[in-house]
């Protein structure tokens, strides 16, 4: 398992995944990002302890955070893992994501972010057109949480909780891979400034 860890790290750190890709195809929108919590099941660890509890399939599991650059689909954020009981997606953003945003910058994410002026939610549009801009961003961001689920070492982990992240940051950077060259995702018309 330690050649898996460092490969895992390796991989993550010297390739794909970096918040500056944001930046590429921007078009002036205030919103550069999509983000979004996505939770997977792990064995219930021991001592019991609440805190593992996630909403999403009510038993036990790790969050983390999801960033996509609206533009192009590019995987740009990711981070975790947290326990999903004292740890909800708004309060995730605010730890780390909010604090490496420029001064006016927003990113686009859904109603488990509200609260927060950096964030804009699914209630803020100016129109139809807007609102369609901001559903289309969100759903291709699902697509993305989806394409993680598939992979067998996360739909069914069965090792310490530890590793978890290891093995997601190794699915996210493999995701990344696909989504520059051979499966990109679907194109979004999003252009909105707050």
């Amino acid at each position: 398992m330690t050649f898996f860890i460092v490969i895992s790290e390796m991989m993550y750190c010297a390739l794909q995944i970096k918040l500056s890709n944001r930046f590429i195809d921007e078009n002036g929108s205030t919103c550069l990002l999509t983000i979004d919590g996505t939770d997977f099941r792990i064995p219930e660890p021991t001592p019991f302890w609440t805190g593992w509890f996630s909403h999403k399939f009510r038993g036990p599991g790790l969050r983390y955070e999801v960033g996509i650059n609206i533009q192009n689909g590019w995987i740009c954020w990711i981070k975790g893992p947290f326990a999903p009981g004292p740890w909800p997606d708004i309060n995730i953003f605010r730890g780390w994501l909010k604090g490496f945003l420029r001064d006016g910058e927003m990113v686009e994410a859904d109603a488990g972010y509200r609260g927060d002026f950096r964030v804009a939610c699914p209630n803020q549009f100016r129109g139809n057109n807007e609102k369609m801009m901001k559903q289309s961003a969100r759903a291709r961001h699902e697509t993305v949480n989806r394409r993680f689920k598939q992979f067998h070492c996360l739909k069914n982990f069965r090792h310490d909780k530890e590793l978890h992240v290891y093995c997601f940051n190794s699915v996210a950077v493999i995701t990344q891979i696909g989504i520059e060259n051979a499966e990109p995702l679907y194109s979004v018309n999003y252009r909105i400034e707050y």
